[in-house]
This record gives C-alpha cells, structure tokens and sequence, in this order.
C-alpha cells in the first residue's frame, strides 16, 4: 500500500520538527494511517530508537513497516498506556496524533464516510466494532440523534433535522449515504448545503467511534507517559477536539479549568511551544485541500 495514495501526511515537516527527536528516543504515532508521519519519524532515529505506530483500522496495518525499530499496534489510541506498559515503556520522548479522518476512508466507497457515494451508512474505524451510523440513525431516539448533531455536528437545525429523520425511518429504513443525504438535502439552506451535511457525517462518525471519550483518555494518558521535556504533537480539524487540546495543554484538564495550589501555581503538566496554533502553508493548500482546516499544537512536558 502506498502512503502517498492512502493519505497524504498533514503538516509533515512542522509535525516532525515539532517533535524535535532524539535519535535514541521513544516515540509513539497514535494515528498510523497511510503511515507518512511514521515514515518520517523512523528516518530520524538512530539504530537504537524505537517507534510504536497505533491504529484500529485493518487497512492501516497492510502497510506496516518491516523494520526492527517499529511495532505496530493495533488498537484504539485510547489504550495507549496499557499498551506501552506491556511493552515495558515507562516513559517516551515524543506522542503524535493526526485526528483527521484519512483520504483513505473518505475515497473508499463501501466505508460510508462521505456523502460523495452512495454506500451503506457504516463509519466505523475498527470493522470489527458493533455500533454503526445506520443503529445509531434507526435506533436512537429523537432527541438523542438532536444532541448529537447539535453537540458533535454543531448545526444549528439539529431537531430540524432530527426529526426529518425520524420521520423517514418510520416509513423505510435509512441504510445509505444517499437515502440520508436525500432525507437533510432539501432541509438545508443551499449556500453552505455540502458544509452542513459534512457537519452531519461528521457528527455521526465521532459518535459511532467514541471519539471525544478516546481523545479525553488518551490525553491525559499522552500527559502521563511523556517524559520531562519530552514533545506532543497533536493535529485538529474541528473546534471540539482543538479546544480539548488547547485547554489540557494550558491548563491541564479537558474541561479548561485552571487549577492552583495555595501559592497559585498551575500545575498544568505540559507547556505550549508555540504561540497559538501552526496551520498549512499556501503551497500545502495547493496540493493538499483537505488540510485546510488542520491545526497543530505542540506542547512539551514539564520539567518540574
């Protein structure tokens, strides 16, 4: 499997010096993919280095490296302390996490990641998962799937929406991408129509994957396992997660709350490296569309 055709690497070179690796050190990619950050991490080591590269999806692990230095794990992220505990990995020097949905998943057809085709409404990154769009359109109840497009999809015609669903399902069952594109279509207003069902499948495939609890562990988990001074590189592509980042690197938690002992120090364990956010360059945009919304953050361990 080509990388180049199964995604192309976001942010490659900010990603990889924002690591600032060791040649000897320990690094973990949480988000394999096509394997191009992986491939870049491991041209940086040294014979003694170690990469440990996660993913759940089956496709991702047919293009694991065979290379000494490498393990692929395959496994939602969120285990990532278990999994580098039963690889005797104390501590590591590097975490990375490109929380994008791959062109890999987004150009096969029979997934259900995207509205372009009309496939059967799946959206699962482990295959072998039970929950699935099509149970979560035709079992939940009404004000559930409202909560979800509002919170995950942040549309504002969530009940709007919802109930348009329910509706239809009453009569058919909503199996397809294009029977639900066909049920929100003339719902939406047609100058931001695409934008809106974006929003909707997004919304669906963070729910079906559990993604913000997946991202919630395993930042406190990359927190944790990061040595002193070690680097954490993490790539969002929507508001949620990006704020679940931003504030756990400002203040240490999820939530954002900033917390101090009686001296008022803020006992926030990582340290922003830059300033705000790194976003693509204009050449990247140009040969890379999909990276138009990506931010990175890199943030570095406390040495206290």
């Amino acid at each position: 499997m080509n990388c180049a055709t199964y995604h192309i690497p976001v942010l490659l070179n900010e990603t990889i010096d924002g690591l600032n690796i060791h040649p000897d050190g320990v690094y973990v990619d949480l988000t394999f993919g096509g394997g191009g950050h992986s491939r870049a991490i491991l041209e940086k080591l040294g014979e003694n280095g170690r990469l440990f590269s996660f993913d759940q999806d089956l496709d991702a692990m047919k293009g694991a490296f065979e290379d000494s230095r490498f393990q692929f794990v395959r496994s939602n992220f969120r285990f990532i302390k278990n999994w580098m505990m039963y690889y005797n990995i104390v501590q590591v020097d590097g975490i990375l996490a490109d929380l994008g949905v791959s062109s890999h998943h987004l150009d096969t057809e029979d997934r259900g990641f995207s509205f372009r085709y009309d496939a059967p409404l799946d959206m699962r990154m482990n295959q072998k998962a039970n929950l699935t769009a099509e149970k979560v359109l035709n079992e939940y109840p009404e004000e559930q799937l409202a909560n979800i497009l509002f919170l995950y999809g942040e549309l504002k015609s969530s009940r709007k929406l919802a109930a348009a669903i329910i509706k239809s399902r009453n009569t058919q069952r909503i199996q397809t991408t294009g029977q639900l594109a066909d049920i929100l279509t003339p719902l939406l207003n047609a100058a931001h129509e695409k934008k809106d069902l974006a929003r909707v499948f997004q919304a669906l495939r963070i729910e079906v994957n559990g993604e913000m609890n997946a991202l919630r562990q395993m930042l406190y988990a990359a927190s944790e396992l990061l040595r002193p001074s070690g680097r954490l590189a993490i790539l969002t592509y929507h508001s949620l997660e990006d704020r679940m980042v931003k504030n756990i690197i400002r203040t240490g938690n999820i939530e954002g709350k900033n917390e101090t002992d009686i001296f008022g120090h803020n006992h926030a364990p990582l340290k922003a490296v830059h300033r705000g956010v790194i976003t693509p360059s204009e050449e990247e945009l140009t040969a890379n569309p999909r990276s138009r919304s990506a931010k990175l953050r890199i943030a570095e361990k406390a040495n206290d």
